[in-house]
């Protein structure tokens, strides 16, 4: 099956329209209490890798339903006005996410270069992802 569009193509648009935040800007930005790291990754990801300190879990598949004041799933969070950076694996499903976002009018979004690959490779400081308590 021949696609219109592929993966490809779709993530090199998004390129075009984003803001690609350099791990050396990112390294700078991670105390600023005015940006939010936001982990879009599975789950079972970010507990086989760890991820960004103080970053916040948003996995990809509710993104944009966390991020709508309509939505029933709304977080408060992203209604702030911070600036997100929003990261994935090797940049691919955070480009595309920051599109969306863009897309939906969210304020002040842009994603890792190079993604959580590129910033472990840099040897940048990393978390456990911390587990939830167990209910009795």
């Amino acid at each position: 099956m021949k696609l219109k569009v592929g993966y490809e193509e779709l993530i090199a648009r998004a390129m075009v329209e984003i803001e690609t935040v350099s791990l050396e800007k990112a390294q700078d930005l991670l105390g600023d209490s005015d940006t939010i790291f936001v982990d879009i990754r599975d789950i079972r990801e970010l507990e086989r890798e760890g991820m960004i300190p103080n970053a916040m879990h948003a996995p990809r598949g509710m993104l944009e339903f966390w991020v709508d004041p309509e939505s029933p799933y709304y977080k408060p969070i992203f209604g702030e006005g911070k600036r997100l950076v929003l990261y994935c694996a090797s940049a691919w499903r955070s480009a595309l996410a920051t599109e969306t976002l863009q897309k939906m009018g969210v304020p002040r979004v842009s994603h890792l270069e190079g993604g959580f690959s590129a910033w472990k490779k840099a040897q940048l400081p990393t978390v456990d992802k911390a587990s939830k308590p167990h209910s009795a």
